[in-house]
């Protein structure tokens, strides 16, 4: 009597979607039921292995590279392999979402590369899910257009050789996706997004000159990194592409993973492209790390930590020797500003800081770097054609002059900046504009000119919850309290009803927001990410 086939994925409390056929064929779903039963099990262990880690930090409150690996720090032999053409310029790369419009107008940008994004610029409703990767499926086949309902304007793709190289960015591992189970168990939602776009496009893509490049979120140690390099070799063998196809940028935005730069790029040595340094999840981890490490781990308001704070310096220095001591490209962090099409002053200035913060990264080193929006590219494209010419990047600068030491990297009492009280009710304003926006499937979300993400809400609630539990007194001589927060909120809240009106507040999940926000800012037992409380309520 032969085996039992295996027990198909099942597709549940999902309501059909149009053409979804076409990303759910039984295939694709063969390929991730695969994915889930090769590779889950370590996903558990690994999640396990970062509480574990918490706890050690928790206990000690501080970090130093790992003793076990330092032979891999010193053997200065080994690299990363070769940029395939298509990845080998990187000066200027736009982010978001895979909705059908931002796929056309992130190609035709004039950006090198575009990071479509399933991760923190997209809520993982059921829709953005699916859809997204049928506008991916539909851009490479050049069968994509958009007509907005609302201005009748026409989007379609410019010629092959103007558009930008796709990376896409799955979810981070701690997320599953509830709609797919093998047995009565959720498939995470990382091997969702990555099985089904490798799936579908990783042969069309190498037909296209190009391949199935991957940037890859919230790493926080090289055994991460190993996990994702094991499932490189076995997807590629799975669909008959060589070896080495895949590439790979980590973003390291976790204090964890900036102590394992080298490691992770070891471990992904045949299939890394480069590292990327954000901020906001960055800076969220290591509130999260060190929240009971006591006053000298105090953040500041969020805007006034900016990359010039010694301690991020440190950090983006180093990743940048890192990167090119091995081969790697280092790419730097966004430019979140959103022009505004009626305050050409307000525009002034935000493009005289974009243009300070691009300048400043490609005169330290880095190869490439983020913009939101379109209208920041030409001045991003400035920065680094202005250092770069006609390189393709400066992998050859290889910073000998920098030198870290391990406490730099939390050096945060090194900031003059303190909280203040109107840090608080930005953090709370922010907070809920976003929240509720995601609650109703939006994971990009333009809030007082900056383009907001996940990890927005996550460094807004976590600053909340930091101050309050070390007690922080605000200029103004008030307590951050609870009750603060509360009193805060609710004003927020008044306010969002007068300025968007009755019906319209009626209608948006702003109580729901409100609330949301305050549940993981005001909870003793902190939540490890916002999106796990957040993704129970999401339809």
């Amino acid at each position: 009597m032969s085996a039992p086939a295996p027990s198909p994925l099942a597709i549940v409390d999902a309501e059909p979607l149009p053409r979804q056929d076409e990303v759910l064929t039984d295939a694709a779903l063969a390929f991730v039921a695969e994915l889930h039963r090769q590779f889950t099990p370590r996903r558990d262990e690994l999640l396990a292995r970062r509480g574990e880690r918490r706890a050690e930090i928790a206990r000690t409150s501080t970090l130093d590279f790992l003793p076990e690996t330092a032979a891999i720090r010193a053997d200065d032999s080994w690299k990363v392999a070769p940029a395939p053409a298509a990845l080998n310029d990187r000066r200027v790369e736009i982010t978001g979402p895979t909705d059908r419009k931002m796929t056309i107008n992130a190609l035709n940008s004039g950006a090198k590369v575009w990071l479509a994004d399933f991760e923190d610029a997209s809520a993982p409703t059921w829709e953005n899910v699916v859809l997204g990767q049928l506008n991916l499926i539909d851009a490479y086949t050049r069968s994509i257009d958009f007509t907005d309902p609302k201005s009748g304007k026409s989007y379609a793709l410019r010629p092959a050789d103007e558009l930008a190289t796709v990376v896409t960015r799955p979810r981070g591992w701690h997320l599953n996706e509830r709609h797919l189970q093998l047995d009565g168990t959720p498939v995470p939602g990382a091997l969702v997004d990555f099985g089904l776009y490798f799936f579908h496009n990783a042969q069309r893509l190498i037909d296209l000159g190009k391949g199935p490049y991957f940037y890859l979120p919230k790493t926080e140690s090289h055994l991460e990194a190993r996990l994702w390099n094991d499932i490189f070799v076995f997807a590629q063998d799975y669909v008959g592409i060589p070896q080495g196809t895949v590439r790979a940028t980590v973003l390291i935005e976790t204090i964890t993973a900036a102590y394992e730069m080298e490691e992770i790029l070891y471990e992904l040595r045949d299939h890394a492209s480069g590292l990327n340094a954000g901020r906001w999840d960055y800076l969220f981890s290591i509130v999260k790390n060190f929240r009971d490490g006591g006053s000298k781990f105090v953040l500041p308001d969020r805007n006034a930590v900016t990359m010039t704070a010694p301690f991020m310096r440190a950090y983006t220095e180093l990743l940048v020797r890192t990167c090119h001591k091995r081969g790697a490209h280092a790419i730097g962090g966004m430019a979140a500003f959103i022009p505004s099409r009626r305050d050409a002053e307000v525009n002034k200035v935000a493009f005289e800081k974009v243009k300070a913060d691009k300048d400043r990264e490609a005169n330290d080193g880095f190869d490439g770097s983020w913009v939101a929006h379109p209208d920041l590219v030409p001045i991003a494209m400035a920065s680094f054609d202005a250092v770069l010419g006609e390189r393709p990047n400066q992998k050859e600068r290889l910073r000998e002059d920098v030198a870290v030491a391990a406490g730099d990297l939390i050096a945060i009492d090194t900031l003059d900046a303190k909280p203040t009280y109107e840090g608080l009710r930005n953090a709370v304003a922010v907070g809920i504009r976003y929240i509720e926006a995601w609650l109703r499937g939006m994971g990009a979300v333009a809030i007082f000119n900056l383009m907001e993400d996940a990890a927005t809400a996550e460094i807004s609630r976590s600053q909340i919850w930091q101050w309050i539990n070390a007690d922080v007194v605000f200029e103004n001589g008030k307590h951050a309290t609870a009750e603060l927060a509360r009193e805060v909120a609710a004003e927020e809240l008044a306010a969002i009803r007068a300025e968007t009106g009755e019906e319209a507040f009626t209608s948006g999940k702003w109580q729901q927001a409100h609330d949301l926000l305050l549940q993981v800012s005001l909870d003793q037992d902190y939540a490890d990410f916002l999106t796990l409380p957040a993704y129970e309520q999401l339809g």
